[in-house]
């Protein structure tokens, strides 16, 4: 039985789908008006955790993920520039554009980190009609209010808000000390759509029923989630950080809207720290892919550093624990490696239990299996990762285990770790010391940026027969016949 920790409830939970044999899922996706840095993939990260383990459990996951197009879609209390066009004028290009570089370079990120694709990703400028008409059924059902050339929605008609982040609406009325929005009945009243624009020169603008304007920032995950996935469906998922505010109010619209409940199980993960401090792209304080991938490290080694946390803790980011994980995963690969080149010279797989099988093989078998089952049950049981990768090296250092059977739990493992333990082609022949001192010597000058010494000890390595290919999993060598 799969179980997961439900934000709505604070609670570990049984799975239980709206649909047999199926999962609706949706997470939210970026905003793009720059690169998502590392504490952004670490939560794209844990969603395909879960979206592998759902897969796993034999269900058939629809999994939908929106694309943020249009900078100013954002919280109300945001009183900065809009991002999209901030970045345009500073690139010199249009917003357009800005959009259509970031989404890609985004999604570049998710396949060098073997994150799967979701089912379907839509873009909230395709899907403006969409929330115009999600307005219009919150506003027949008699939660908004105009003001001040706006249409707000108004929290006090809906006696559960906030039920998600455990929020009172009297505490909310007697806490409010500054009013951002001087047209709001209450301080935590949010915009549906916008016609006085709170940024100059607005480049996305949208006909509508109220004016000329664009959608609230909360609308979008909304709108198109129920177009994907129906007015109910089994998860949501996002960061902590959208608990309070973005996905208590896509709860308050939604449900204003249908009448019913909406989503089932809300699934958080939480920060990727440094130096005490989340990290921020407002702050400066922001490493990407491409800059750990320019010290050398491959986008796999970022993927076992954060296997190596739960998805509900937060993860304090060094480049000494991402060096850790950067030698774990290589003794990983080369323990793959050797275990392939064993299995293909064994020749046949350990045999099923049966009493007339050898006890040594029964024992194997049985060996695995615990293995296995005790994986299984850690990632059934909220995700846990730091526990199924510790299963993964306990098998490995089981001698009791043929290599064949070993290679399939391994196999089978990474289903979920989605480590790409498949891609490692099997070790032809042990490599002498030196070569393999020389690998590392050039893994350390690319660490270090010493690209010329990195060159060099490639070409020595060539004139010694053998040929290296830098990729996503990392380095790998073969031996030139």
């Amino acid at each position: 039985m799969l179980r997961l920790y439900n934000t709505l409830g604070r609670e570990i939970q049984d799975f239980k789908p709206l649909r047999a044999g199926e999962a609706g899922l949706y997470t939210c996706g970026p905003t793009v008006y720059n690169y998502a840095h590392i504490g952004n993939l670490r939560t794209y990260l844990f969603e395909d955790i879960l979206r592998r383990t759902l897969e796993y459990h034999g269900l058939r996951v629809s999994h939908v993920m929106n694309i943020t197009d249009v900078g100013h879609l954002t919280d109300d209390a945001y009183q900065g520039e809009d991002k999209i066009l901030k970045s345009a004028r500073e690139k010199g290009k249009t917003v357009w554009e800005i959009a259509a570089y970031y989404t890609e370079a985004f999604f570049h990120d998710l396949e060098r980190l073997n994150i799967l694709p979701p089912t379907r990703t839509c873009r909230a400028t395709e899907h403006i009609g969409e929330m115009i008409a999600l307005i219009r059924r919150i506003e027949a059902n008699g939660y908004t209010y105009a003001a001040g050339g706006n249409l707000y929605f108004d929290i006090s008609k809906l006696k559960d808000y906030g039920k998600l982040a455990l929020l009172n609406l009297d505490d909310l009325k007697a806490g409010a000390r500054i009013e951002i929005d001087a047209n709001k009945r209450n301080p935590h009243d949010f915009v549906l759509w916008f016609t006085r624009s709170k940024f100059e020169h607005q480049a996305m603008l949208w006909d509508s029923p109220w004016g000329l304007g664009y959608p609230g920032g909360h609308l979008e995950c909304s709108a198109m989630s129920m177009k994907y996935l129906g007015e109910r469906f089994d998860i949501h998922c996002g960061g902590v950080d959208h608990i309070s505010v973005h996905h208590t109010n896509e709860i308050a619209q939604s449900e204003a809207a249908t009448g019913k409940a909406w989503v089932t199980y809300w699934l958080h993960g939480e920060f990727l720290v440094m130096a005490k401090e989340k990290m921020a792209k407002s702050s400066g304080n922001f490493l990407t892919l491409a800059s750990l991938e320019e010290s050398g490290y491959s986008p796999l080694d970022y993927r076992y550093f954060c296997l190596n946390a739960h998805y509900r803790s937060q993860l304090q980011f060094s480049l000494e624990g991402l060096e850790s994980a950067r030698r774990a995963r290589g003794n990983l690969v080369e323990r793959v490696r050797r275990i392939k080149a064993a299995a293909s010279a064994e020749g046949t797989a350990v045999p099923e239990a049966h009493p007339s099988v050898p006890l040594r093989a029964q024992s194997a078998q049985s060996a695995q299996s615990a293995h296995l089952d005790s994986f299984r049950q850690n990632l059934a049981n909220d995700l846990n990762t730091p526990q199924g990768l510790a299963d993964l090296w306990g098998l490995l250092k089981d001698e009791a285990i043929g290599e064949r059977a070993k290679l399939a739990a391994v196999l089978e493992m990474d289903r979920i770790l989605g480590l790409d333990l498949a891609g490692i082609e099997a070790e032809e022949q042990e490599l002498s010391g030196e070569i393999r001192e020389l690998i590392a010597a050039r893994e350390q000058a690319r660490r270090d940026k010493d690209f010329i010494r990195a060159d060099e000890i490639r070409d020595q390595l060539k004139s010694k027969g053998i040929s290296l290919e830098d990729t996503a999993g990392g380095v790998r060598w073969r031996i030139q016949q």
